[in-house]
């Protein structure tokens, strides 16, 4: 048969290991695999020296059009996210303006990312305060899971997110458990952390060392037993988002081997950043949950490197430089987010594969394989979708704002030097950004809808 594109040469990243094999795509799938692809091809690629696994699938990101466009839009969010691996992301109900609690925010948000995206996208419904009556309409219009904060979250605007009460949080998960969705947690202990938060900034402690010591390790561990509790009374699906600490690690993997159906991430920031450069980097660095200090990050590294870290996701949460910046040098009254979707693949690649020998098929598992609970993507394979990248384990840069494509230019990574580089990202076979070019063609993302977590059908927009 005749190939659209042929990638040649490259050591490609199986689940079970890397072997050198040529890759054969056509109308946007993987059709051959072999050690040497002799048909006819449109292109040719050679991959010689280069990996080629499958492109990340990232499943936190926050893409604040429409409301907040102004903070990170589809277009600019999107290519950023090409130009770093990512070949497909979910967008959580939040930070756009309204936040998806119902059809009708759902059905705007969609509007507004039609013909704008260029990687594939699925989307978060959210659970909040008195939505409960509006999670079924979410299911049905397509959402691939749910979200809720148990840290306070929003602001006084009308439809901006909220935080849940217990009862939200338990009636919400009855109602999930029943429609077969997985619940999504922001897990940290609100009261205590915001009471704690009070505290400091009565005493005039407002540093980043001040901002973690708000936010401890135990009020994170607080909530995720909370939520365990709750999920085992009502049956529902969990999965715990952005965890920072190896002990909150070790109660979810507690918990999923006495049956409980759970699953957790955590992000590039927690492992590269510790509290002690959140100092030194300033506000373009808080989070919540915070950085942590040398030895929690280094425990953190203990459990990723023994598999109990099921996914990599970037928490991509821009704002406008304005709101990373405090006239009274109070840490608390910036924003608190991570912009950094650009340098996930590149930045984990360098410091868990290189440095810390994290085997391949254990890396691309975390960015890919396990997030894909959509069937076509997160695997080389025949007939998966041919979102592919190529990483160059031998070039090393340094992070520069001019070349990020995020709106705004700033991230806790500049000026860090990265050992190797993502140099091409294909998305259904068609390549979406190049290391020479930037980014190549216009948008061509789809919409993954999901009738449930288990089926779904692929909307062109």
């Amino acid at each position: 048969m005749k190939y659209d594109l042929i990638i040649k040469n490259g050591n490609v990243v199986f689940g079970d290991g890397v072997r050198k094999v040529d890759i054969g795509i056509a109308d946007g799938k993987i059709v051959a695999i072999a050690e040497s692809l002799l048909e006819m091809a449109v292109q040719v690629l050679d991959a010689e020296g280069q990996y080629v696994m499958p492109g990340m699938i990232d499943t936190h990101v926050h893409i604040c059009e429409p409301g907040r466009t102004e903070w990170e839009g589809f277009e600019s969010g999107t290519k950023a996210l090409a130009a770093g691996g990512t070949t497909t992301y979910v967008d959580m109900p939040l930070n756009a303006l309204p936040a998806t609690t119902n059809r009708k925010a759902l059905e705007l948000k969609l509007a507004a990312a039609k013909g704008k995206n260029y990687v594939d996208y699925a989307l978060y419904g959210g659970l909040v305060p008195g939505n409960l009556e509006n999670l079924q309409e979410l299911s049905d219009a397509g959402v691939v899971a749910y979200k809720c904060f148990m840290a306070t979250c929003g602001s006084d605007l009308p439809h901006d997110f909220r935080n849940v009460d217990d009862y939200t949080l338990y009636a919400g998960m009855k109602k999930l458990a029943e429609l077969g969705h997985i619940l999504s947690i922001h897990a940290e202990n609100a009261e205590i952390t915001d009471r704690l938060a009070q505290e400091m900034i009565k005493q005039g402690k407002i540093t980043p060392t001040d901002y973690v010591a708000s936010r401890p390790v135990f009020t994170e561990i607080d909530a995720i037993k909370r939520a365990l509790l709750l999920a085992k009374e009502t049956g529902c699906k969990l999965h715990f988002v952005h965890i920072s600490s190896a002990a909150g690690v070790e109660e979810i993997i507690k918990a999923r081997n006495e049956g409980q159906d759970v699953t957790l991430e955590s992000c590039p920031h927690y492992f590269t950043i510790n509290t002690q450069q959140f100092e030194e980097i300033g506000p373009l660095a808080k989070c919540s949950p915070p950085l942590r200090d040398e030895v929690e990050q280094e425990k953190l590294w203990e459990v990723l490197k023994q598999g109990k870290i099921d996914m990599l996701t970037s928490d991509h949460s821009p704002c406008p430089p304005e709101m990373k910046y405090s006239e009274t040098n109070n840490i608390f009254e910036v924003w608190g987010g991570i912009t950094g979707c650009q340098n996930n693949v590149d930045l984990m690649f360098d410091e868990a594969v290189k440095k810390r020998k994290l085997p391949l098929t254990q890396f691309v598992r975390m960015i890919a394989t396990k997030p894909a609970e959509i069937k076509e993507k997160g695997e080389i394979a025949l007939f998966k979708d041919a979102d592919i990248i190529l990483v160059d384990p031998n070039q090393s840069y340094i992070v520069k704002a001019e070349n990020l494509f995020y709106r705004h230019k700033h991230s806790p990574y500049l000026d860090r030097e990265i050992n190797c580089r993502v140099t091409k990202t294909f998305v259904r076979g068609q390549l979406v950004f190049d290391l020479n070019e930037g980014i190549v063609g216009e948008p061509i993302g789809q919409f993954i809808q999901s009738q449930n977590v288990l089926d779904h059908q692929i909307v062109q927009s």
